[in-house]
C-alpha cells in the first residue's frame, strides 16, 4: 500500500514519437523516446514540452531540430502552436493567469478544478476543456497527481473583447510559468528548475 503512494507522486515522463523524411523522402521516425526536458514550476507543476510550431501554416521539412529546448513559454508565438503534458501533484495550485491563446485541455487521469473569475468546475479522466483567454487557475484538491495534455494556438482578442477587459490586460498576459506566484502584473523573478531526461538537460529561463 504504502509502496502505491509513493509511486503515486513520482511523475512519468511522456513518451514522444517524431516522424520526418530521409534523404530519399522516405518517411522516418526521427525520435523515439521520454520528451527530453521535464521543468518543475514554483507551484509544484510539471511541464513536459511535445512540440511547437512558430509560424502558420507550419513549416514541414525534412527534420526539424528540436524545439522545446528552448526557454520555457506558456503560450505559443506568433502565428504557432504548442503541444504539452503537465502533471499537477496533489494540493497543486497555480495562481490566477491569462494568455491570448486558444487552448484545448484533454484529462489524461485523475481530477483537477478549473477555477475562473467567479466560478468553477471540476474536470476528470476524459473531460474536454476550451479554454479561450480566460483568466483561470488548476487547483488539485484530491489526493492523486492528475494528468493533462494541452494543445495551445496563438490567438488574438478582438477589439470588441479589448474593451471589456480594458487595454491593460496585453500587459498582463503569462509567459513565463518559472516565476513565483506569476499572477498577470508579472511581477515576481524567482526561477523555477530544470530536470534532464533522457540526458539532455535545458534551464528554464526568463
Amino acid at each position: 500500500m504504502h509502496a502505491d503512494a509513493s509511486m503515486e507522486r513520482m511523475p512519468t515522463i511522456p513518451r514522444r514519437v517524431v516522424t520526418a523524411h530521409d534523404e530519399g523522402g522516405v518517411s522516418v521516425f526521427a525520435s523515439d523516446g521520454p520528451v527530453p526536458v521535464v521543468r518543475t514550476a514554483p507551484d509544484g507543476a510539471l511541464f513536459y514540452e511535445v512540440w511547437s510550431t512558430d509560424a502558420m501554416p507550419a513549416p514541414i521539412d525534412a527534420a526539424s531540430p528540436d524545439p522545446t529546448l528552448d526557454a520555457l513559454t506558456v503560450p505559443p508565438g506568433p502565428g504557432g502552436t504548442k503541444i504539452r503534458v503537465n502533471e499537477f501533484p496533489p494540493g497543486t495550485v497555480s495562481p490566477m493567469h491569462r494568455t491570448q491563446s486558444v487552448d484545448y485541455g484533454i484529462v489524461l487521469s485523475g481530477e483537477v478544478a478549473l477555477v475562473l473569475d467567479d466560478t468553477e468546475t471540476v474536470l476528470r479522466a476524459g473531460d474536454v476543456v476550451v479554454q479561450r483567454g480566460t483568466s483561470h487557475r488548476w487547483e488539485n484538491r484530491s489526493g492523486a497527481t492528475a494528468r493533462m495534455a494541452f494543445i495551445l494556438i496563438d490567438g488574438a482578442f478582438t477589439p470588441g473583447l479589448l474593451e471589456i477587459l480594458g487595454g491593460d490586460v496585453l500587459g498582463g498576459l503569462l509567459h513565463d510559468p518559472m516565476k513565483h506566484g506569476f499572477e498577470n502584473d508579472g511581477s515576481a523573478q524567482a526561477p523555477g528548475t530544470a530536470h534532464p531526461s533522457d540526458g539532455n538537460t535545458a534551464e528554464a529561463t526568463t
